[in-house]
């Protein structure tokens, strides 16, 4: 078996693949709100939720969004997660019929704080990792824990070269 760097266990998910995951997300999520179904708000977590955010708020017509800016990585290193924006303090509450949602849960960390912030919001997110599934209410794809995920907004097109040998 041939070693591979953290990177080359990749996931790529490209933009037509995101919306149509973050599209079935929505439908899960249609009709589960606390009010009659409904959410009164979408949330966020900057920035990777940003894009699932909006494609469920489009699908559900949640006209109310806002962010919660929570700053974890560096680079593909991982540090104590940290709130950097808070969304409004009269809008959350404790987080009921709130829809917080990630394009990602890896180990937790982000999660963990904004779930101590707003105990009773609902947790999505598009993808799960075995360590963070726990944390999420709701999600669409899991992969494995040591699989990383390559999101639109990380890529370019380049070369890559083959896993065996040269051309």
């Amino acid at each position: 078996m041939v070693d591979r760097l953290p990177h080359e266990k990749g996931f790529h998910v490209h933009w037509d693949q995101l919306h149509r995951d973050a599209r079935a997300l929505a439908w899960r999520l249609d009709g589960k709100g606390p009010d009659n179904g409904a959410w009164r708000a979408v949330v966020g977590i900057t920035r990777g939720g940003l894009v699932p955010a909006m494609i469920v708020s489009r699908e559900l017509d949640i006209r109310v969004v806002d962010t919660i800016s929570v700053k974890s990585y560096s680079h593909q290193d991982q540090r104590e997660a940290l709130v950097t924006k808070s969304p409004q303090a009269e809008l959350m509450g404790d987080g009921t019929g709130i829809l917080i949602v990630d394009d990602l849960v890896d180990t937790g960390k982000t999660l963990e704080l904004v779930r101590k912030l707003y105990p009773k919001a609902h947790f999505a997110t598009v993808y799960a990792k075995p360590k963070g599934k726990p944390l999420v209410d709701t999600y669409i794809t899991e992969v494995s824990q040591d699989t990383w995920i390559f999101f639109p907004w990380d890529m370019a097109l380049q070369y890559v070269q083959p896993f065996r040998g040269a051309d």
